[in-house]
């Protein structure tokens, strides 16, 4: 008798035990992988939404890169072809012989200018000593300058600081002299050169009467520059 009732008391401390580690094991580890099921099913929702909407603007990117697109290829006509500089200047001396050629002018002489930069730094920022040095003339103080300027973007590159892009860009000139036949025929070398494509610029002309007695043939001395953009 006496062991029934110890086992009748034993089985429900069992059961609760039982339960106990039920809970504690199964049914709590079930639940937190179910919780872990949701999140992981709402980050793969939010992802999904994400890529729909990204699916849906790419007819409207599309667009916009084309656009960008012939944008740039409108804006590089206006540059003067060649890589290196030097060939872009060779190739914008070409292009104004054959205008004046072309209009039965005679050059007597052809010179290419030395390339500029086309944005210069502004005064007190770190590359202006480095614009001044390079762009000076000649001796200690323009040497002393050049390396400033290298120092400076060594030490722009040192700090990750990022170039200006609009540095790359350059004035490159040529400087003809000619012999032009009439003021008609000079008219229209300079309609020619101001309205083409890549764009040119006139920096300076003179006109002179070649002879007086017979005021027709013309003497210019011309000075075109043009926009370089490198790479």
């Amino acid at each position: 008798m006496k062991g029934n009732k110890t086992l009748i008391l034993a089985i429900p401390a069992l059961l609760v035990l039982l339960g106990l580690v039920l809970y504690q094991y199964v049914y709590l580890g079930i639940r937190a992988e179910l919780s872990s099921i949701k999140e992981q099913q709402a980050t793969k929702a939010a992802t999904l939404q994400k890529y729909i909407a990204i699916i849906s603007e790419k007819q409207e990117l599309e667009k916009e890169l084309a656009a960008l697109t012939e944008r740039a290829k409108a804006n590089n006509a206006k540059l003067i072809e060649g890589e290196p500089v030097s060939l872009a200047s060779a190739n914008l001396q070409e292009t104004v012989k054959g205008i004046v050629s072309g209009r039965g002018g005679t050059l007597s002489s052809e010179r290419i200018g030395k390339p500029e930069d086309a944005v210069k730094a502004p005064a007190g920022a770190g590359g202006a000593t480095a614009s001044s040095g390079v762009s000076g003339a000649g001796g200690a103080g323009g040497a002393s300058g050049m390396n400033t300027g290298k120092g400076t973007a060594a030490s722009a590159r040192g700090k990750g600081v990022k170039p200006d892009p609009l540095s790359r860009f350059k004035v490159v000139s040529i400087s003809i002299d000619a012999s032009v036949p009439d003021p008609a025929a000079l008219s229209d070398i300079l309609y020619s050169l101001e309205t083409r494509t890549p764009f040119l610029l006139i920096k300076e002309l003179d006109a002179r009467v070649k002879n007086f007695k017979m005021p027709k043939d013309l003497m210019v001395k011309l000075d075109v520059s043009g926009l370089y953009g490198g790479k």
